[in-house]
């Protein structure tokens, strides 16, 4: 891979190019600066001279940076973008950058995979409930027309519902204003289609990262978008080249000697990561790692960020997503098994597409990150990579990284393979990512799981022994599943060894049988046959999706029955959908919501992160899909040993969820009676954004917000809270970045 060149010495960031430039800047393109909300501080500085806007900071390793801004027919640009080392001259590595939008926008629907628990309960007929409903839907393609059949209501969909847009500018003024440890610099005037709103950029004190979005929001009812962001405006002379590494890991370049492209070129790049090479630098592309990406069935890589060449002389980069949903690779020896994959892999491709919900009114960020740097491609990625550990759930000692609910159909793969010593490609690609627990779910549209005993139970045992079998020291398959039986939607369960059991109890059946080949079997018919089964296997379910899905409805239909305020019923899980982006936390409102008012109704639930997803590949990008668990535990069991001190770890709430780039070292609450510290000991990569605690006193639920902006990126702090617990009955604590990543400890239930 070819370096940078030689650096290339800065003109200053208000010198212009020729006299013609100069008469340019200081007439048509003339802005003022609001700085009331701008105050100055060591490594953080904005300065307006000759109608233009600089801001310059501190940013890694005692490097600086450098951005100027102006405005060009009343559109805002980055005049110079630039950087140096400590001591050294600047260095330019782009121009006359214009930030450009695209957004493409359909119509939101709610699924028939909603509506049919919500018909089983009698609430298919609330128009205010099914208008809330709809903006929780997962089975939505709203820009693939004319769509699936039976997929959504009022289908089929016409063209004239997709809308697209470019961003446009009418600017004339720009304000500053400075929180905590960043400066953010704001252009009210933008306009996208039926989007409108403004254009921010952020910098960061302490990292090269410059933030740029679009905070925009729409009146019109039931939409649902995606966007494409990026600049336009490098020369192919001074960044003559994009890099970026393909899903195999290897590097890739274009340096322009094509022609010019009409679309943005989608590149399938490894991280989601492009790089502009400079003549003395590089500047980083990516989208925010989790934020940007809505919930799927699988995790195929659909080309995250983009270059276009404009014309012989410049070219854009940015990020974006694709329209629509490609097939999966279907596995399949067998004629049955081939057709069945296939068939599912084409509904996914036809139907499964949700993108962000824009409901009206709501400001919408639509953000894309560049890294600023005077070190070559290489160098680039590999610091770019260190806010999300390399795509891997870093080591935190005494704890182990757990995973659920995930259909890759494992003992229909090993039976169709003939042998159990098949290694799929899902278990590289966990073990690739820092995965030590991975509880499955198979048997959800595979397998026989109403079948009273003669065929599950081989199924059971193939999928007992090949979780085993691929199991290793450092590295625990669990075999659960999603059986969706007697409780009511959708649930996960899993168990402290291998327990074989039917979903069906035949008429003088009883519960447990000793079967002459697998030992110990439970037929179960009921809530309370399944229960008991829990109980005495020391089993745990908790809600798959909760309110959504096949679990719309619950579990709040549910919350008075035995089985959901049995200690055996974990609470619900954990899954970014849908996205929202005006939200500042993932799974704002469904998730922590539903956390929130199981805790006001009952005793502990927590929530289990899940994956919820198909089919699985080393050259997917599973690491922006995915939230993980990590559960309190020094010591990984083995396939042979009991499985207690897992189910015990998280039954007590010893477990936290994140997405990987903010984690807990540890947690306590101190103290006694009334008067209580939480204590939470914390790390991060991307700075931070807020930390808050949430309480609830088992009718409402409140929080307190606390800024922490101020505190750097790659950091970490020991916080220490007081907090009253007059009239509480439960709290949690959770701390969430500028990115929109996040961490929460489960939630702890008050002695009085």
């Amino acid at each position: 891979m070819a370096t940078a060149r030689a650096a290339e010495v800065s003109k200053g960031p208000f010198e212009p190019e020729s006299p013609a430039d100069a008469a340019a800047i200081a007439s048509t393109n003339s802005m003022q600066c609001d700085l009331t909300g701008y105050k100055e501080a060591p490594g953080l500085k904005a300065e307006t001279s000759a109608g233009s806007l600089r801001v310059t900071w501190q940013g890694a390793r005692e490097q600086e940076l450098r951005v100027s801004f102006g405005l060009l027919n009343a559109a805002p640009v980055i005049r110079e973008m630039e950087v140096r080392r400590q001591g050294g001259q600047w260095t330019v590595l782009g121009r006359d950058l214009s930030p450009e939008f695209y957004v493409s926008s359909g119509r939101r629907r709610i699924s028939e995979q909603q509506l049919e628990p919500l018909r089983r309960l009698g609430l298919d007929r609330d128009p205010e409930l099914l208008e809330r409903e709809k903006w929780k839907a997962f089975w939505d393609a709203p820009l693939v027309i004319p769509g699936a059949g039976g997929t959504n209501p009022g289908l089929p969909r016409g063209s004239d519902e997709v809308r697209r847009a470019a961003a446009t500018y009418n600017s004339t003024a720009c304000q500053v204003k400075t929180d905590g440890a960043r400066l953010e610099v704001t252009f009210p005037g933008l306009s996208m289609g039926i989007f409108s709103g403004r254009l921010r950029f952020t910098v960061y004190k302490g990292t090269n990262l410059l933030r740029q979005e679009a905070i925009a929001k729409t009146e019109e009812p039931s939409v649902a978008y995606h966007y494409r962001a990026g600049l336009k405006g490098f020369r192919t002379n001074a960044a003559p080249r994009v890099i970026w590494r393909d899903v195999a890991r290897g590097w890739q370049k274009y340096e322009f000697g094509g022609s010019p492209n009409t679309d943005p070129v989608a590149l399938r790049a490894r991280n989601r990561l492009a790089i502009v090479e400079t003549s003395g630098g590089s500047v980083a592309v990516f989208p925010p790692p989790h934020k940007f990406f809505f919930g799927r069935e699988i995790e195929l890589n659909l080309g995250y960020v983009w270059y276009r060449k404009d014309d012989a002389g410049s070219f854009s980069v940015g990020v974006r997503q694709a329209d629509h949903e490609e097939m999966y690779r279907p596995f399949g020896f067998s004629d049955d098994v081939w057709q069945r994959r296939s068939r599912q892999a084409r509904s996914f491709a036809m139907g499964n597409y949700a993108l962000y919900n824009a409901p009206p009114g709501t400001w919408q960020r639509m953000a894309v990150y560049y890294y600023l740097s005077p070190e070559p491609g290489p160098a680039t990625q590999e610091t770019v990579m260190q806010f999300t550990h390399d795509d891997r759930y870093k080591v935190i000692p005494g704890f182990q990284v757990a995973v659920s609910h995930f259909h890759t159909h494992f003992h229909e793969q090993v039976l169709d393979a003939g042998s159990i010593d098949f290694q799929p490609p899902w278990i590289p690609t966990f073990r690739a990512l820092g995965i030590n627990i991975a509880m499955m779910s198979d048997f959800h549209g595979d397998g026989h799981p109403s079948d009273p005993g003669p065929l599950r139970f081989k199924e059971q045992k193939a999928y007992f022994d090949a979780c085993r079998r691929h199991s290793d020291r450092d590295f625990l398959i669990v075999p659960g599943e999603e059986p969706n039986a007697h409780f009511g939607g959708h649930y996960t369960a899993v168990f402290s060894r291998p327990v074989y059991w039917t979903h069906v109890r035949e008429p003088g059946q009883p519960l447990v049988e000793n079967h002459p080949e697998y030992g110990k079997v439970y037929h179960v018919g009921s809530p309370a046959d399944e229960l008991q089964m829990l109980t005495e296997e020391d089993g745990l379910v908790w809600q798959a999706h909760p309110r959504t899905k096949g679990s719309s409805g619950y579990p709040d239909a549910i919350r008075e029955t035995e089985h959901f305020r049995s200690d055996r019923f974990l609470g619900g899980s954990y899954q970014s959908l849908p996205v929202d982006l005006s939200e500042s936390r993932l799974c704002e409102v469904r998730c922590l919501g539903t956390l929130d008012d199981m805790n006001n109704w009952a005793g502990p639930k927590y929530l289990v992160a899940e994956g919820d997803t198909y089919a699985k590949f080393p050259d997917d990008d599973t690491y922006p899909h995915l939230m993980v668990n990590y559960v309190k535990l020094n010591r990984l069991p083995g396939f042979d040993e009991t499985w207690s001190p897992i189910v015990k770890a998280m039954r007590a709430g010893d477990f936290f969820v994140t997405s990987g780039e903010v984690l807990f070292r540890s947690f306590d609450l101190e103290g006694s009676g009334g008067q209580r510290t939480i204590v939470a000991e914390l790390e991060w990569t991307f700075p931070l954004e807020f930390v808050e605690v949430v309480w609830g006193d088992g009718q409402k639920t409140d929080r307190k917000i606390i800024s922490v902006t101020g505190q750097p990126p790659f950091g970490s702090h020991r916080f220490r809270i007081p907090f009253d617990t007059t009239g509480k009955k439960w709290l949690r604590f959770a701390a969430w970045d500028s990115a929109g990543n996040g961490a929460f400890w489960q939630p702890v239930h008050l002695r009085k």
